[in-house]
């Protein structure tokens, strides 16, 4: 029977050898990654034998030549309340993901889709809405202005779509406008463009919930005290679902986009037979007249169009999310762009007839809404589509509440790029359990939940601060396209159309941007406008920490082991085994250690002296280590102790100074409470001393199984 050494020089000479990189397996490394043994007798006197015993769920395995991988049972919390933490987690947003499995979470243009057009399919519930209560204020004669104005939106989507046509096979990893911005027109205008769509993406939760909320509302109006509770419970609900991860939540969202879709298709050919074969109605039907309160102008017709230009938001977002799908990305990529503009400009012409022809009009109050009016007319409230009208509400509560899906897959992936890039916190960057970007979704979730608070849900206030983000976002990718195609010009044949559509796109989604800004700039557009600036600044704040910290990355302590001179200060309260074991530790790392006492008792004081006396005979005569007494007369404990350290950093700048700080960890989380947490607070101060080594010595106080090592001087 082989000896455990030789088994291990087998295993090592066999399995550890070094590969080409130099890394290799020690012992060390085999016991982590295969398990722990014992060696074992046999029954014949001089047999022994070494058993591996394999645990059921190993916190290691091997992975290769000097290479241990983690394994789930790692992922598991020790303390019982984190670990009740960790399973309420996994029963929420499920079992951890493995990195490997990234590439199976990408969509196919099926989920795709629902997963980032539901924004814009979703804004044909309120766009019409929108215009029409812009132009009532000129009275009710000229509410037929609506329709031309949806035709001049509807030519404008189809202008940014076949821009972003051009965008997509361009740059095929994403970031959309912020990527196409910085790389043709610069830094600033590429964080303008990322500042632009992240205020449009909180602002689309923060619209969106609100408005399926007050058609639900417009469904059972005994709700309507409770708006901005059902408003959060539905950030809440969308969030949760959202962090499962990309795939899981587009195979839940694609249900409510289709399912709109069909009814809204339903609605539109209902209507429209009924009204223009049965009943002969004209396009543009008698509504009800209203007081006017100013006359009709051509400032009036620009304010309903940059209003009903909200019916454009999302549009980008194809544009941004190409990694998401699968191969071939772009071409999937385009063909979804492509749908998704079919659908929304069929969609929204076609409320708009209905909301023509029927005559339906905006209420002040927003409820009952003009979709849930429409449907009321077409359905009526006898025969046999009456069923279908709650079936239509539900329908449109389904995409409006969960259209902020665009805004959750593509915030969180904007703001990874902009970390990475270094303008956000790099924790944005970090993929959580279900490689979704946590971070990012938790933070959308937040900021939208402050809106509808800060707005009590009120659709019409927030639809104020809309589309101008977009629309300057739409601007600097379209001006960035056209510096790309022009860089290009020597190298792409079909250079001059690529460079004809986006100054096309440039153009008209700039103008659109000004009439934006200027007609909703007292009705909240300032607030966006205001914001953007702050954000950009924001974003250069934290790219010039980042860039002070690389240079700065450096410490005093020599590269070579051989260069570094210790200097280790053990701070004591009274000589104990703990003290001893403490002073122990220091002694081996240098001769160098000094034990301070700060005196706050003179009897205490005097008793650490003459213990200190009988330990003296067991250091060396080469040994410089000794004790010092701090007296503070006015009772202060860190700030002499912290004076000390200070002070001989200064007089030895060319060591390394070392403070052990030996810790009590108590067992039950309350028993904190019964000591003052010293070492703690002095952990925090020397955190912010440059060039002082903090050596944490932890005693575990209250477990079962406990390591003693005999005490060396």
């Amino acid at each position: 029977m082989e000896e455990p050494e030789q088994f291990f020089a087998r295993m090592a000479s066999t399995d550890g050898k070094e590969d080409k990189e130099g890394y290799g397996n020690s012992r060390d490394d085999f016991d982590l990654a295969a398990s722990p043994g014992e060696e074992r007798r046999g029954s014949r006197l001089g047999d022994m034998r070494y058993v591996i015993i394999r645990p059921e769920r190993p916190v290691l395995r091997r992975a290769g030549h000097g290479t241990l991988e983690a394994t789930e049972a790692a992922e598991i919390p020790e303390g019982r309340l984190t670990k009740a933490a960790y399973w309420l987690k996994r029963g929420l947003i499920g079992v951890p993901l493995v990195s490997a499995k990234a590439e199976h979470e990408r969509l196919s243009k099926f989920k795709a889709l629902p997963l980032l057009s539901s924004d814009a399919i979703s804004s044909v519930a309120f766009a019409t809405e929108a215009i029409l209560i812009n132009l009532v204020a000129a009275g009710s004669a000229h509410l037929g202005l609506t329709l031309p104005i949806s035709i001049v939106i509807v030519l404008l989507l189809c202008i940014v779509t076949i821009s972003y046509r051009q965008t997509i096979p361009a740059y095929p990893n994403g970031g959309g406008s912020y990527t196409v911005a910085r790389e043709n027109l610069g830094k600033l205008p590429g964080l303008v463009a990322a500042a632009a769509l992240l205020i449009d993406y909180v602002l689309n939760v923060a619209v969106c919930i609100s408005a399926g909320v007050q058609n639900m509302v417009s469904l059972f109006p005994q709700f309507h005290s409770y708006i901005v509770p059902l408003d959060i419970a539905l950030v809440i609900l969308i969030t949760l679902l959202n962090l499962r991860g990309v795939r899981e939540s587009g195979s839940i969202f694609a249900f409510p986009t289709y399912f709109f879709v069909v009814n809204a298709i339903l609605l539109i050919g209902v209507g429209l037979i009924k009204a223009y074969v049965f009943r002969h109605q004209p396009i543009i039907g008698t509504f009800a007249p209203v007081q006017t309160l100013e006359p009709l102008t051509f400032l009036l017709v620009l304010r309903a169009f940059a209003t009903g230009c909200s019916a454009m938001t999302g549009v980008e977002a194809i544009s941004n999310g190409i990694p998401l799908f699968k191969k071939p990305e772009t071409r999937n990529a385009a063909t979804t762009l492509t749908w998704m503009a079919l659908i929304l400009g069929a969609l929204f012409l076609g409320i708009t007839l209905l909301a023509m022809t029927y005559a339906v009009q905006a209420s002040p109050t927003g409820n009952p809404t003009v979709v849930a009016q429409i449907a009321q007319q077409v359905y009526g409230d006898t025969g046999p589509f009456i069923v279908l009208y709650p079936v239509f509400q539900l329908a449109v509560l389904g995409i409006l509440a969960l259209s902020a899906e665009t805004s959750y897959a593509d915030f969180p992936r904007l703001a990874s790029l902009l970390a990475h890039d270094g303008f956000l916190p790099r924790q944005f960057s970090f993929r959580g359990d279900r490689l979704a970007f946590s971070v990012g979704i938790v933070a959308l979730a937040i900021l939208a939940s402050l809106l509808l608070l800060l707005f009590q849900g009120s659709t019409d206030k927030l639809i104020n601060l809309f589309a101008v983000g977009v629309f300057i976002a739409f601007t600097l990718s379209q001006a960035g396209m056209v510096r790309h195609w022009w860089l290009l010009r020597a190298t792409q044949k079909r250079w001059r159309r690529g460079l004809i559509i986006n100054s096309v796109g440039a153009m008209t989604t700039a103008l659109v941007a000004l009439i934006i800004a200027a007609m909703k700039f007292m009705e909240g557009a300032w607030v966006v406008i205001m914001l953007l600036p702050l954000l950009v600044g924001m974003f250069l704040g934290i790219a010039h920490h980042y860039r002070v910290f690389e240079q700065e990355r450096v410490t005093d302590v020599p590269i070579h082991p051989q260069q570094i001179k210790h200097r280790v200060i053990l701070p004591v309260d009274r000589l104990d085994q703990v003290t001893m074991q403490a002073l122990a530790y220091g002694r081996s790392i240098t001769p160098h250690v000094t034990a301070v006492h700060v005196v706050m008792d003179a009897e205490r004081a005097q008793k650490i002296r003459q213990t200190w006396i009988k330990w003296q005979q067991h250091f060396g005569e080469d040994e410089d280590t000794h004790l010092l007494f701090i007296e503070s007369p006015y009772r202060s404990l860190l700030r002499p102790l912290l004076a000390y350290i200070d002070t001989i950093r200064q007089r030895h700048p060319d060591e390394t100074i070392s403070v052990i700080l030996p810790e009590f960890l108590v067992e039950h989380w309350w028993e904190y409470f019964l000591h003052n947490q010293t070492v703690l607070r002095l952990k925090a101060k020397l955190l912010f001393r440059p060039g002082i080594v903090v050596i944490n010595l932890p005693q575990h106080m209250g477990r079962s199984q406990r390591h003693v090592r005999p005490l060396a001087w």
